[in-house]
């Protein structure tokens, strides 16, 4: 984990836990790196509920209830699909208060209008309902701002922003509860 990250983590951890915030995550492009990096923080089990990965269509569709529809409609990469991310794993985790989704394209391969887009849903739980903001990043072509040993590809490093970029949201989620 690239060490610019642990004072977000753990400050993240600290407001979680401050607020009494059991939180949960739905993650495709980071492939669960968030959950894990909260999971580093000791006793924090007791607020994190789980992450699902979802990094494939059919998995978004069947482990979060998100219409096949909507997937083919807006494509995987949008902002209605990180709120129905948010949403679902929301609805599927009774005991959490707060979720956090990001689906992205983070290359190789990706499309140029696509290269380095990420949405992130945060939802937080409001009695039978859900609030939910999308917010939309492109995430840089060069990596910078983190020592480069500390990552290994451009994907690798776009992960690991994108686990901050969600961070970042969660923290000012929280910090409004």
């Amino acid at each position: 984990m690239p060490q610019p990250l642990s004072a977000l983590i753990q400050n993240v951890a600290d407001r979680i836990r401050t607020t009494n915030t059991p939180v949960v995550f739905a993650e495709s492009c980071t492939a669960g790196l968030i959950s894990a990096s909260l999971a580093r923080i000791p006793g924090i089990s007791e607020f994190l509920c789980g992450s699902a990965v979802v990094y494939q269509v059919a998995t978004k569709t069947e482990w979060l209830g998100i219409s096949p529809e909507l997937l083919q409609n807006e494509g995987v990469v949008s902002g209605k699909v990180a709120a129905a991310m948010a949403t679902g794993v929301l609805e599927r985790t009774p005991a959490s208060m707060l979720a956090a989704s990001v689906t992205g394209h983070l290359g190789p391969g990706a499309p140029s209008d696509q290269d380095g887009l990420i949405y992130i849903g945060i939802a937080v739980r409001k009695g039978t309902n859900a609030d939910v903001q999308v917010f939309r990043h492109i995430l840089p072509a060069e990596m910078t701002g983190l020592p480069i040993a500390d990552v290994d590809t451009l994907r690798e490093w776009r992960q690991w922003k994108a686990v901050e970029e969600v961070l970042t949201h969660l923290q000012q989620a929280l910090e409004v509860l």
